[in-house]
């Protein structure tokens, strides 16, 4: 049985501040309504493969829910739920990926990018307008196309940022096998 561990439960409430911070403070403006580039999935896509889906869709439904709350004075839930089901998917690849194993292989990091753009996809060009529409009544062709905004800026953001966090980490791990003992 996989229990919550401490380091989990520590990650999780490091991960949503720093996701608000980036949230905040590294987002920039594309000119379409509530609808930015943010560096904050980047960061939750690092931590989905580090801490895998549980872990990463807590990050992303307290951070942004959060953050929501912090700078406009309640979540708007249709995109804290899609926040959460981005890290959550991403973070189910992470077993595939073992990054603590170092060696951070060209297959690895296709396999990141093609899951990540998958799940961003779905989450932000249908999950998240659907509920807009559902939840909120908003109009569809706005949200469809804040929605397309908001994968295209993700997807593109997490494939450079992102890939460069989890080289970055490779690098510091050990590769397996790598050790060997002196005669």
């Amino acid at each position: 049985m996989n229990t919550f561990t401490t380091k989990q439960i520590v990650a999780t409430g490091i991960g949503a501040a720093v996701f608000i911070i980036l949230s905040r403070f590294a987002a920039i403006p594309t000119g379409v309504p509530n609808t930015s580039i943010e560096t904050s999935y980047a960061f939750l896509a690092f931590m989905a493969i580090l801490f895998g889906p549980i872990t990463a869709g807590l990050i992303g439904l307290i951070g942004h829910a959060l953050k929501d709350a912090i700078l406009y004075g309640s979540p708007w839930w249709s995109w804290v739920i899609v926040s959460g089901f981005v890290g959550f998917g991403i973070g189910l690849i992470s077993s595939r990926i073992n990054i603590e194993a170092g060696g951070l292989t060209t297959k690895s990091i296709l396999l990141f990018n093609a899951t990540q753009a998958t799940v961003q996809a779905i989450g932000w060009i249908l999950i998240a307008p659907v509920l807009d529409i559902l939840i909120y009544a908003e109009p569809a062709n706005k949200v469809f196309v804040q929605g397309a905004v908001a994968a295209t800026s993700n997807i593109l953001t997490v494939g450079v940022i992102g890939t460069l966090l989890l080289v970055a980490y490779a690098n510091t791990r050990s590769k397996a096998g790598s050790l060997r003992k002196e005669v």
